[in-house]
């Protein structure tokens, strides 16, 4: 066995606390689903349940014992059948969804023996190696952390779109405000950071690097995110309908996480990337650009930038945004005043992530990561756009600086508003 002392710096204990706790996130998740939901597919060209059920632990035991540490496998062919998820688009895969899946026990029982190679490697084995590159600064470790925290957000994608009567999730309360004043915010030019230095965080993907600034002219933005109510007046205008309203008894609802709900008109509209940008043209602005949210949310009128919006504090759903399941759903906009940038900008840290006019693509000096190789350059295609922020949903370890998400500019799914920027 391959024991050695922790390296410098690295929280063994603390570790596989976090991978305990996601497994515990991932088992309540499933206990949203009835039974018999277990193998039903709500979005098209998406996995059933029970292949996230299988995937989640699977992908751990993959990308740390089997291939960064050289273990055996604990069954190759369910390690084959749950290794790799598949694009919303990727219509040549479709056939694979319609495959017999093993029954719920046989899943289990498999999760259960990745994770006990998890547990063991977190416990025992040489997790920081820089002659592996796959272990260089413990880069497997912490890539099946963060892998489980964002498949939490994913699986929620999919039980929101199962049968109400197949739902076993929690409710809240729910209220809707007045409008909120909408006096642009101007910030005037200056320059912006994006990405990571590769020795300045514990854990980057690929797409965060290399650490770069880029100034930004000066631009207006919404203090606030675009409200379902303001969105209203585009639709009734012709504009298209967002993904998550519905029409019942000629007024529209909203598509809830666990219930159809009144639309709240105070509550930021989720849409697709098109959408937003249709919205922003039809009264008469643009979305922000990747560089202009790094200004307006971690900018400062003396200069320097903050690590948050809110400024050095941890990030905190109690205080500072709607995000590390503080619910399921949105909020009235600007119900989070702490979670503010120096500018006065709301929201943008939870409450959904914030679309932007730009392409995903790798900044200069990218590189693919040893120990996900796939996870980003597929996606440089000109047709995923730069999401930023948070949702409701996000885990509270994913909230930082660097991390950039991205969809197709049509998805349909993903909880994702905007706000506009002008020129």
């Amino acid at each position: 066995m391959d024991t050695l002392a922790p390296a410098a710096g690295l929280d063994r204990e603390a570790m596989a606390s976090r991978y305990r706790a996601n497994r515990r996130r991932t088992a309540g998740l499933f206990a949203m689903i009835a039974p018999e939901a277990y193998e039903d597919r709500p979005i098209p060209l998406r996995h059933p349940f029970v292949f996230y059920d299988g995937h989640i632990p699977d992908f751990a035991f993959i990308t740390l014992v089997r291939d960064a540490l050289g273990r055996p496998s604990v069954d190759p062919e369910l390690e084959r059948l749950f290794n790799r998820g598949i694009d919303p688009r990727d219509a040549a895969t479709a056939a694979q969804l319609q495959k017999p899946w093993p029954d719920r026990a046989t899943v289990r029982a498999f999760g259960d023996a990745c994770d006990a190679a998890i547990f063991e490697a977190f416990a025992n084995a040489r997790l920081d190696d820089p002659a592996n590159p796959r272990l260089v600064h413990a880069e497997a470790a912490w890539n099946v952390l963060e892998h489980e925290e964002m498949h939490h957000e994913t699986f929620t994608y999919i039980v929101h779109r199962l049968a109400r009567e197949k739902q076993r999730g929690p409710r809240f309360a729910h209220r809707d405000v007045a409008p909120l004043r909408r006096d642009p915010i101007a910030i005037p030019a200056g320059r912006a950071t994006l990405g990571a230095r590769r020795d300045g965080i514990p854990f980057g993907w690929d797409n965060e690097f290399d650490e770069h600034a880029v100034d930004v002219a000066a631009f207006g933005v919404d203090a606030y995110d675009v409200t379902n109510g303001e969105y209203l007046a585009f639709v009734r205008d012709g504009g298209p309908v967002p993904p998550f309203w519905f029409e019942r008894d000629g007024a529209y609802m909203l598509l809830g996480a666990f219930e159809d709900l009144p639309l709240p008109s105070s509550w930021p509209v989720w849409c697709t990337q098109e959408q937003a940008a249709a919205f922003a043209r039809w009264s008469g602005a643009r979305l922000l650009t990747e560089p202009e949210y790094h200004r307006a949310a971690y900018g400062t009128p003396g200069g320097e930038e903050r690590p948050h919006p809110w400024g050095e504090a941890a990030p905190d759903p109690a205080r500072h945004g709607n995000f590390g399941f503080r619910r399921f759903d949105p909020e009235p906009a600007g119900s989070s005043p702490e979670g503010a940038s120096a500018w006065g900008v709301h929201d943008l840290v939870g409450n959904g992530w914030e679309w932007t006019a730009t392409p995903f693509a790798p900044f200069a000096g990218f590189r693919p990561m040893a120990s996900y190789p796939l996870y980003s350059k597929d996606f440089f295609d000109g047709m995923h756009f730069v999401m930023k922020g948070a949702s409701p949903v996000t885990a509270s370890t994913l909230v930082r600086r660097s991390l950039r998400n991205w969809f197709y500019y049509d998805y349909a799914y993903v909880y994702a508003t905007f706000r506009r920027a002008y020129d």
